[in-house]
Parts: structure tokens; sequence; C-alpha cells
């Protein structure tokens, strides 16, 4: 049963993630287009790994973690009372690059479909 609600608040606070980068007024974080790749919470609900990928690389996503680092507190506070959790989990973001990984990969199939 743990199993199970801990998939289910990943699922929400993946979502609600989202819609805060939205908000948030930060350059580092607005100009750029951003993805929540997952979001991996802790037995015990008190870490929150958040993988974020960049459409512009995996350069970008790294800028972009700086500034979503320094706007965890808020992220934090905002994800306690849309969830309504006692106690919000502790955010680590994580640069990673599987967006750039996938166009990488669709490339290469375009290619050769043209080949042939």
């Amino acid at each position: 049963m743990a199993g199970y609600r801990n998939s289910r608040i990943s699922e929400d606070m993946k979502r609600e993630i989202c819609a805060l980068i939205r908000e948030l007024k930060d350059p580092r974080v607005k100009d750029c287009m951003l993805s929540v790749v997952k979001a991996d919470v802790s037995g015990d609900l008190s870490y929150c790994k958040v993988y974020i990928s960049a459409m512009e690389g995996l350069d970008r996503a790294k800028e972009a973690v700086k500034g979503l680092q320094s706007a965890a507190g808020y992220m934090r506070h905002e994800l306690s009372n849309r969830l309504h959790l006692r106690r919000c989990p502790e955010l680590k973001f994580i640069p990673d690059d599987s967006i750039e990984h996938s166009a990488q990969i669709t490339r290469m199939l375009e290619d050769l479909e043209g080949e042939a």
C-alpha cells in the first residue's frame, strides 16, 4: 500500500512542479523550454529528486537547474499548499538529457527512412 501512495505523490509532485515552472520569473528558467522527466520521492517522503530536461540540450538544463534550486524554497511552500501535505519533501533538481537523446534518435530514424 505504501508503494501506491508513494507513486501517487510522485505523479502529483511532477504535475504541480510543471505548473510551478511556468509561473517562475527567473530568466534562467523562463527563457527555455523545460520538461519534468521524472519525480522520485523517497520512501519516507522527506526528499524528492526531480529530473529536468531542456529542449536546447544538457548545458541549458544545467543552467535551468541552478535557477530552480534558487526557487526551491518557494516551490516547496507552494507544493505543500497545493497538495495539502503536512511535510513537503526537500526538492533536489537533477539535469537530464532525455529530450535531446530522443530527438537524436528521431533524426537517425528519419535518415534511415530517407535512405530506403
